[in-house]
């Protein structure tokens, strides 16, 4: 079985930025511990030229000179005087030599291991002064900064690789998450325009087989009606789906909506094919004022079509099928009601999910249209619920925050007629 592109794709980016902030966290580690450990070697070796000086000025004799700090007096004529416990090389009798014949103080390292030593020799009235400091405390304290630079390195390279696999990971998650919008459009365009397409297809078809057998336009008018409805379908099909597109992208664009006046618009377009089904379809208004809403009106009209679609699909001859509006509480409520075939009450959730078919030996497909439906209502702060039973119709409740009240419109049926 070959990977899936996409998710080749989302490791690849995912290990690219993981890579370049674990690189560059590390980076900046080196950067910082390479400059501590520069700013600690210039303030010892300040701090060691400083005690040099002022032992050697301050110097009377060989004893109590600081720790790890060695005199030599050498007097004109005479010997040299040395601090008990030299280290083995001391003192430099040939820069005392160079000293003492008139050259300049000289400040020199030793050699030894561990940091060595450093000495300065310097005249002092007739005779010359050399002190010796040893630097093996210092290259210990900078051995231990380094152990603990290492140490550092090693667990901050750690949480270098942890953070930057979760910000690799929370990186790419809008990535991700545009390749499951792009590959779910193409898979609800690819299953929905299916059907619609091969029936105007095969209708154009029958059309063509129709014209070229010189049927007249009496006979061909019912093939033309059906195509007619079947470019009528496909269109609502498209709509569903670049609605479903726009959903996420349309937050700060809404403006209030008259439910009401939504709602009458969706029942007066539905009331021909209610009355060629002879299904009664009436709507009653909420009572205390129009149910407006902050929304969008297309999408919220694409709901009420739907759900009114939906009842009058299931709904038999002689049924009926009623939308509903009612206010309480600052919340708009809809409810579109049948009196049709139902569902199982166990299927009230999977009615909403896409391309959903019916269970329990009911083959219908309900496409895309609750899907969408819950997601408009969800993306305006609302709630759809179904309820069903089999053979006692299905009702579909819709609760969203209203916005502002007005007069009483009371109920109407689909011709406009009081109910």
């Amino acid at each position: 079985m070959s990977a899936d592109p996409d998710q080749i794709l989302l490791t690849r980016a995912r290990r690219v930025i993981a890579v370049q902030t674990a690189a560059a966290i590390t980076v900046s580690l080196l950067v910082l511990g390479a400059l501590a450990l520069f700013v600690v070697s210039r303030s010892q070796n300040a701090a060691a030229t400083a005690l040099l000086r002022q032992t050697a000025a301050s110097a009377d004799d060989v004893a109590d000179p600081p720790p790890d700090v060695w005199i030599f007096i050498a007097d004109a004529g005479g010997p040299v005087a040395a601090t008990e416990g030299a280290p083995p090389g001391f003192p430099d009798r040939a820069a005392l030599a160079r000293v003492r014949a008139g050259g300049a103080s000289e400040t020199a390292r030793a050699g030894g291991r561990e940091g060595g030593y450093l000495v300065l020799t310097r005249p002092r009235g007739t005779g010359v002064v050399q002190v010796v400091l040893s630097r093996h405390e210092q290259h210990d304290e900078r051995e231990r900064l380094l152990g603990a630079l290492a140490v550092g390195e090693v667990v901050g390279l750690l949480i270098a690789a942890l953070s930057a696999a979760l910000l690799a990971r929370r990186a790419t998650a809008p990535l991700a998450d545009a390749l499951a919008r792009q590959r779910r459009f193409v898979a609800d365009a690819s299953h929905e325009l299916r059907t619609p397409l091969t029936q105007l297809h095969t209708r154009a078809q029958l059309l063509q087989l129709d014209l070229r057998a010189g049927a007249g336009v009496a006979d061909v008018g019912a093939d033309v009606d059906q195509l007619v409805l079947g470019t009528r379908h496909l269109g609502e099909v498209v709509d569903d789906l670049l609605l479903s597109t726009q959903l996420s992208r349309r937050e700060a664009d809404r403006a209030p909506v008259d439910l009401g006046a939504v709602a009458a618009e969706v029942v007066a377009e539905q009331a021909n094919r209610a009355r060629d089904q002879d299904v009664r379809l009436t709507l009653t208004a909420a009572a205390g004022g129009p149910a407006v809403v902050p929304g969008h009106r297309a999408a919220l009209r694409r709901v009420l079509t739907a759900l009114v679609d939906n009842a009058l699909s299931h709904t038999p001859a002689g049924g009926h099928v009623s939308v509903t509006l009612g206010r309480r509480d600052d919340q708009v409520t809809v409810v579109v009601r049948d009196d049709g075939s139902g569902f199982d009450p166990a299927d009230a959730e999977r009615l909403f999910a896409r391309f959903a078919r019916g269970g329990h030996g009911d083959h219908r497909r309900f496409g895309l249209g609750l899907a969408l439906a819950r997601e408009v209502i969800t993306g305006h702060g609302g709630t759809i619920e179904a309820w069903g039973q089999p053979g006692r119709g299905a009702a579909f409740t819709i609760h969203l925050p209203g916005a502002g009240r007005g007069g009483d419109h009371g109920a109407t049926d689909a011709a406009g007629v009081p109910g």
